[in-house]
């Protein structure tokens, strides 16, 4: 995105109307220059109306990311937990920018917003749409000094038991939770997480945490996604979500599971994400490779592997896969 793109987005953001001479005198630019920058906002997702006699306005007012707003939101303990806080633009991907931080010895407590990615990850390198301005990119750079890459098992269930008490929180009830990273409301897909590991087996690792959470996504964007999924909109209703707010009660929740994460690991949440589970229960099919896995869902043991009882009655435990019942698909 351009200076000049940037600053007509922050004159549009409140999805009212701007006459074009107005715009044109804010950019110090030609009446035409504006229609072509305009132009390219639609490129990033960014549809507008023009209206003779009126002038421009976005299809949908933004709130765009403010690091003031984000860190206001924050408990007086969890500030110093945090290295650095940048908001981006546009970047590939959030956890791709960590981890590429984390190898160049960034300090924990790294966090990093984007606005837009062009290359967002999901799960078995799957692409996480990711329109301009719409939803939430977040990723948290957190070293561990004791236990080796052990110390982060079930650390992706942790991480959704913040974002659920976020959620909570801001309103958003009857959300939960599908093993092992995905958050889920009425059976559509909400939101995901990501957690990349590096590090020594025996000594100090780091990881890279990423969620991606969607508030507003556009059907034209949502085109290529294979599974159902939803948005907080859809969810309450409303056309505008207060979208700082909500970035800085999720990056609350998910500093206070990392920063006890060390000591306390999935049994500091574990029975609370068992309230969440929406697997349990189900009849599933849990793909791992090739080899395809069928019976009914118990939940998860203590270690937060998943519980799959087959169809002769034996219950078996398993530490990765991809599952899906009923009319989903992972």
């Amino acid at each position: 995105m351009t200076e000049k793109q940037k600053k007509i987005l922050t004159l549009l953001a409140n999805g009212e109307f701007h006459s074009g001479t107005a715009l044109a005198e804010a950019l110090g630019v030609s009446r035409s220059a504006i229609c072509k920058q305009l132009n390219g906002l639609s490129v990033l997702g960014l549809q507008h109306s023009a209206v003779s006699g009126k002038g421009y306005r976005l299809d949908k007012p933004l709130e765009l990311l403010e690091h003031s707003k984000i860190v206001s939101v924050l408990s007086e303990q969890n500030k110093p937990l945090i290295s650095a806080l940048e908001i981006h633009d546009s970047l590939n991907s959030t956890n791709t920018y960590l981890v590429e931080h984390s190898q160049r010895n960034a300090p924990s407590g790294y966090v990093c917003f984007a606005e837009h990615q062009t290359a967002g990850k999901g799960r078995r390198g799957r692409q996480w749409v990711s329109p301009y301005g719409s939803n939430l990119y977040l990723s948290i750079l957190w070293r561990f000094q004791q236990g080796g890459m052990a110390a982060t098992a079930g650390l992706s269930l942790a991480i959704g038991v913040a974002v659920i008490r976020a959620l909570q929180a801001s309103g958003f009830n009857e959300v939960g939770l599908k093993w092992p990273n995905d958050i889920y409301y009425q059976g559509k897909k909400l939101g995901g997480i990501l957690i990349e590991v590096s590090g020594e087996a025996d000594g100090p690792c780091s990881a890279v945490i990423g969620l991606g959470l969607n508030l507003f996504l556009p059907e034209a964007e949502a085109q290529t996604i294979t599974q159902a999924w939803t948005d907080l909109t859809k969810i309450s209703g409303e056309k505008v979500l207060r979208r700082n707010a909500l970035a800085g009660a999720v990056l609350n929740q998910m500093l206070i599971i990392l920063n006890g994460y060390e000591t306390l690991g999935l049994q500091g949440c574990l029975e609370e994400w068992r309230r969440y589970d929406c697997l349990k229960g189900q009849s599933a099919t849990l793909f791992i490779g090739q080899q395809h896995i069928q019976g009914t869902v118990e939940g998860v043991d203590d270690n937060g592997l998943l519980l799959i009882k087959k169809q002769e009655g034996t219950v078996q435990a398993y530490a990765s896969g991809e599952v899906s019942f009923n009319a989903m698909s992972s």
